[in-house]
């Protein structure tokens, strides 16, 4: 703030002008901007809420155990009236969905318990409830101010809650505008996820919240890492959250003809990364929040440490909104970058967690992608690759090793 201020000084002429060279010497006299802390980053606390269950003891054990998550879509998933509900249930091409399962039994995800606030949808209600387990598994819970204003929450999600924007247009359409709920933006905003879990931990640090489709999850933990080297904070609560298990994100993925079909009457088989006969991805929701934390903050307390996350690489491939470049070249970008920041050399690399949704172009290309990065090191078996979307569907996650 305090540079727009000065900013805001300068005379009218010479800001429409541009900078001029008397300008620019001022410029380098100036001091550097305070460089990065560069600190090195690790994840002390981990949560979840999956189609697999709800915390990550059971979720591990499940996935581990070769579990699917994938059932039949049923007509109440749909989230509309009786009647109109059966009705589209007929009408839509792809019937299977990987659904966080709802209940009061222990691994089960209690919707009641965290929607109580009147402003909390689905997707926000996933993001408390595995921030809450994230970081009473950090045992990252401070009463002191300065604390929390170090501590800061970076959620993304990707479309927010359709749901509810359907009711309200359905109220337009009936005349019923004057009964929509004050509620109802807080409820579809995306940053209202990092925002809510921010008041109820009383964390003012960064309040973050990537908005990247596919690559959501992995853009807040990268983009809360770089707060931490930088210095904005020493603790972030990072994740993505999604909830569009809906009549209306069912029938535009559809559209879009990226959804599994084949497989409507055998569910399990439905969600097939590097298949060869797979034929589209089975929409699913969910949360995993992470906290990370500077590694010198982390030991001084004495916390757990799970791992480092040594790398962080970004790139578009600037080709189609849905299908990626044939040579993989975006994918190489991302994984090349990642490697750079790491440090580390390719054949040091022992796992990879794809990306691949079971889409017939984009799982070849990703491995075309991987091939081309790793080399040789791919096919010698010291690399392991797998995705976790043929049990769990596919949500805001993205590819990371």
């Amino acid at each position: 703030m305090n540079c727009l201020r000065r900013a805001r000084h300068l005379p009218l002429p010479r800001l429409r002008r541009g900078l001029s060279s008397s300008s620019a010497a001022d410029a380098g006299a100036l001091p550097p901007p305070r460089p990065s802390a560069g600190r090195r980053v690790v994840v002390t606390g981990l949560g979840a809420v999956t189609p697999l269950g709800r915390g990550v003891g059971a979720i591990w054990d499940r996935l581990v155990a070769g579990r699917c998550a994938v059932r039949a879509l049923a007509a109440e998933d749909l989230r509309l009236p009786g009647d109109t509900a059966g009705r589209t249930l007929e009408q839509l091409p792809s019937r299977v969905v990987a659904a966080v399962p709802r209940g009061k039994g222990e691994d089960e995800f209690d919707e009641e318990a965290w929607t109580k606030d009147k402003s909390i949808s689905g997707f926000i209600s996933y993001a408390l409830c595995a921030a809450d387990e994230a970081l009473r598994d950090a045992n990252w819970l401070p009463s002191e101010d300065e604390k929390k204003e170090r501590t800061g929450v970076s959620i993304g999600g990707g479309i927010g809650s359709i749901s509810d924007i359907l009711d309200a247009s359905q109220m337009i359409i009936e005349n019923r505008l004057r009964r929509l709920s004050p509620y109802f933006i807080p409820k579809i905003l995306i940053n209202m996820a990092s925002g809510h879990a921010s008041m109820r931990y009383g964390f003012q640090g960064p309040n973050h919240a990537a908005v990247t489709a596919c690559a959501t999850g992995a853009h807040s933990i990268g983009d809360a890492t770089r707060m931490i080297q930088f210095g904005d904070a020493d603790v972030m609560v990072a994740g993505g959250t999604e909830s569009s298990i809906d009549a209306l994100s069912i029938a535009g993925f559809s559209r879009l003809r990226a959804l599994s079909t084949k497989y409507n009457s055998s569910p399990c088989s439905a969600s097939r990364p590097f298949d060869c006969g797979r034929d589209g991805f089975v929409i699913g929701e969910g949360c995993g929040v992470m906290v990370l934390e500077a590694l010198d903050h982390a030991k001084e307390r004495g916390a757990k440490i799970y791992a480092e996350i040594r790398g962080y690489g970004m790139s578009g491939d600037a080709h189609h909104i849905t299908q990626p470049q044939h040579d993989g070249r975006g994918a190489i970008l991302a994984m090349k970058r990642a490697l750079d920041q790491s440090g580390l050399n390719a054949n040091e690399i022992d796992y990879v967690n794809a990306h691949a949704t079971s889409t017939p172009l984009g799982d070849a290309v990703e491995v075309n992608a991987i091939k081309s990065v790793f080399g040789n090191h791919a096919a010698s078996g010291g690399l392991s690759l797998s995705s976790t979307k043929g049990q769990l569907g596919q949500w805001k996650r993205s590819s990371r090793f």
